[in-house]
């Protein structure tokens, strides 16, 4: 869409002039029966010179104030207004009817075949008043506080008064059709709708300013280097009772199966069933013969270990014994039987 070029009279805060008008080198017929109709008097219209005097003449005329629309609006803010049983003392009282008057500042028949309207200063006036004494009381009303709420508020309502004088509104060029004799006019075939939603759209709402994001702040995994508990992360041991000095057998390099068998009848025997002698100066005379069959008494046990010199070498491990023997021969004659007595004893002199 090509660029449209407004006179300066359109800008904000700009006094009104004469419209900037653009016709055709053909005249349209409907503008032509536009222009005798408004006329008292009888002027000739026969070229486009003719048609551009009068229309300009027409439109630069102080009355010629088109009503574009008529907007129903609060006299009070809200809390301030009247509260009645009957909905017409309520409008009657409460509501005001604002007429949104313009006037037109261009008028381009060749390339864009539009006209375009500009507020007038009463309107505009109007408008800021509304804006600033009602609208701004409300939307103030209807939204939480911050900080900067008074700022916000005062810079929506600097924002309304400019777009107010920048407000510009443009239609096809066959709104002309409205035109009546002293200039002014209204928009026919529901122009007055586009006008009014595009006035409305000028009261923006007071924005609170969006919520902050909270940045969670997790504690940090505790490491094994960290000052805390450094045992944390291991699984909790059972801890195994010390074992009494005097239920520890010596093992044997030989044989591992002495201290199995015999740790039943440890566990078995009370302490009353237990008297620890005092030491003797020697106990080498049940550890004289190398294979002794006698029953072991308590001080045998419970007795400090004694070493025997003469033991060792008379007797023979379990393994020297098995490579001399054959296949044939009995558990009973070399002492198979009594193998138990063997690793208790040999257990002992350790």
């Amino acid at each position: 869409m090509p660029i449209t070029l407004l006179p300066a009279s359109a800008a904000a805060f700009a006094p009104r002039a004469s419209p900037n008008i653009v016709l055709n080198t053909k005249v349209d017929p409907w503008l032509t029966a536009t222009l005798k109709r408004i006329n008292r008097i009888k002027r000739p219209l026969n070229s486009v010179p003719q048609h551009f005097r009068c229309l300009t003449e027409t439109l630069s005329a102080p009355t010629a104030i088109w009503t574009l629309c008529s907007i129903m609006l609060p006299k009070a803010p809200d809390s301030e207004l009247r509260k009645d049983e009957n909905p017409l003392i309520e409008a009657l009282f409460n509501y005001q009817l604002v007429h949104i008057e313009a006037y037109v500042v261009h008028v381009d028949m060749v390339s864009q075949n539009e006209v375009a309207f500009k507020l007038t200063p009463e309107t505009i006036e109007a408008l800021v008043e509304y804006h600033k004494d009602i609208y701004s009381v409300d939307t103030s009303a209807s939204t939480w506080n911050w900080s900067e709420k008074e700022v916000q508020l005062k810079k929506l309502q600097e924002d309304f008064v400019q777009a107010a004088n920048k407000f510009v509104f443009r239609t096809n060029a066959i709104a002309l059709e409205g035109l009546e004799e002293d200039g002014a006019g209204e928009l026919l075939s529901g122009g007055s709708e586009e006008v009014k939603s595009a006035i409305m759209g000028l009261f923006l709402p007071l924005l609170p300013p969006p919520p902050r994001v909270v940045d969670v702040v997790r504690p940090a995994p505790l490491l094994p280097s960290s000052t805390g508990s450094e045992n944390w992360w291991q699984p909790s041991l059972s801890q195994v009772a010390p074992a009494e000095s005097w239920r520890v057998v010596p093992s044997s390099p030989s044989t591992t199966s002495s201290v199995d068998s015999n740790a039943n009848m440890w566990a078995n025997m009370s302490l009353s069933e237990l008297q620890l002698p005092s030491p003797a100066p020697s106990y080498s005379l049940p550890y004289s013969q190398p294979y002794c069959t006698s029953s072991y008494s308590a001080p045998m046990y419970y007795s400090s270990p004694m070493t025997c010199a003469p033991l060792m070498p008379s007797l023979p491990l379990p393994s020297m014994l098995a490579q001399q023997c054959s296949t044939s021969v009995g558990f009973g004659g070399f002492g198979w039987d009594r193998y138990q007595e063997y690793t208790t004893q040999f257990a002992t002199t350790m």
